[in-house]
């Protein structure tokens, strides 16, 4: 087993009790062998120099998207792995997925975002296995007490209650329909989404109840749900946004390690739009110097598969994405890594993210308008967005509860 040692902010550290190295702690990161180091108190994000390439060794971690496991910006400890010199850190084990049950209480998230098409969302899954280096949703990982790197892509949080809350909040007297969004911070259709099937339930309270559902995933999984999908969509209550983000398969591979390729999500599009199901696809998101110059050729290729209407969204990288974005960056491809970071700054103020409301999908400056005249020219030539048709929220029906009244009329 790996040792390791303790750092206080003063005085000598502490004989390690017998059979037990000193710094060992079981927690969030003791599976990972590392060594805790006190942090200060501010709450951010670690700096990329915090973060070394050889923090989880490359064969523990194959497959996985994220390079390091940095502790999250509200934990008073930081952790890295730590070699007592005998190689001990090779025995460890391949990191495994790990996923928890959550009893969540509710299931309907809403928000108030002024830049974004909806005011709800259901998210059956917290953090995701598809391990994109790029995922904006990491930092939600550290309100759990874990690391938005291996631990958001490794130790999942399924919420087996979902349907049963969904019902329930469906049938509240004051609700009132209108689209509910998955696939909003992780994807509903991740790997173990093909033994847990939550999202599945999910889709069939929507089904019965008459409520509009728009889902965005990576996952050739959805195409497992078309005859919910279909059913829904013959009556105009549903539609799928299918994020595809290069055609070069060793980018997507490197890049979203356990997502489907890219081949496999235009198979997608084309198994949806044939059963009648509406499928937009994302361009998402836009990394300058790295897959921006596939814009064109993304729309084409989906288009030509079936998709109706396109969006894009740049690049964000707020709080521990961006440490791990860049480490990511560079250990995969470390000389064009200064010029998409400067281009990324370019459109972000001169910073790494910038969050003000209209500003964080589309960026600033003028790399960013022109990303954004490509893709409006490239949209209008292959007639996507051309009719856009909104979902319907008259057909929904509440659900009765156990033991409830049927409505009279």
């Amino acid at each position: 087993m790996a040792s390791s040692s303790l750092r206080h902010s003063s005085g000598p550290p502490p004989e390690p009790s017998a059979g037990r190295p000193a710094g060992l702690r079981d927690g969030p990161h003791g599976r990972f062998g590392v060594r805790a180091d006190r942090a200060p108190q501010e709450r951010k994000a670690p700096a990329v120099s915090d973060i070394a390439v050889s923090d989880i060794l490359a064969e523990r971690r194959r497959g996985r998207g994220a390079q390091s496991n940095p502790s999250g910006r509200f934990e008073a400890e930081r952790r890295q792995p730590h070699d007592d010199g005998w190689e001990s850190l090779a025995e460890l084990p391949a990191i495994r997925t790990d996923v928890q049950d959550e009893q969540a209480k509710r299931i309907i998230t809403r928000n108030t975002s002024p830049d974004i098409s909806f005011d709800r969302s259901i998210n059956p899954y917290r953090g995701c296995e598809h391990g994109c280096a790029y995922c904006y949703a990491r930092p939600s990982h550290a309100f759990m007490g874990l690391s938005p790197g291996l631990d958001f892509e490794t130790r999942l949080f399924a919420k087996p209650g979902a349907a049963a809350l969904l019902e329930r909040e469906l049938a509240e007297p004051g609700y009132r329909p209108a689209t509910i969004a998955m696939g909003t911070n992780t994807d509903p259709y991740q790997p173990i989404e093909r033994q847990r099937r939550i999202t599945r339930s999910v889709l069939e309270v929507l089904e019965r109840t008459g409520h509009p559902v728009g889902i965005v995933t990576k996952s050739a999984l959805v195409t497992r749900d078309i005859d919910i999908l279909g059913a829904m969509a013959e009556r105009g209550l549903a539609k799928v946004a299918i994020s595809l983000t290069s055609l070069d398969g060793k980018l997507a591979r490197s890049m979203e390690p356990r997502a489907a390729a890219p081949h496999r999500r235009l198979e997608a599009i084309e198994a949806l739009a044939k059963a009648g199901i509406p499928v937009t696809v994302m361009t998402a998101p836009v990394i300058p110097a790295l897959n921006d110059m596939e814009l064109e050729r993304l729309l084409d290729a989906a288009h030509a598969a079936g998709a109706s209407e396109a969006g894009y969204v740049l690049l964000r990288l707020p709080l521990e994405v961006a440490p791990l974005f860049k480490q990511w960056l560079r250990a995969h491809y470390p000389d064009r890594a200064d010029h998409v970071l400067s281009l990324t700054r370019s459109m972000r103020h001169g910073k790494d993210y910038d969050s003000a409301w209209g500003e964080r999908m589309r960026g600033s400056g003028p790399y960013a308008w022109q990303i954004g005249r490509r893709f409006e020219l490239a949209t209008r030539r292959l007639g996507l967005n051309a009719d856009r048709v909104p979902l319907r929220t008259d057909l929904f029906m509440p659900p009765v509860p156990v033991g409830g009244q049927l409505p009279l009329i």
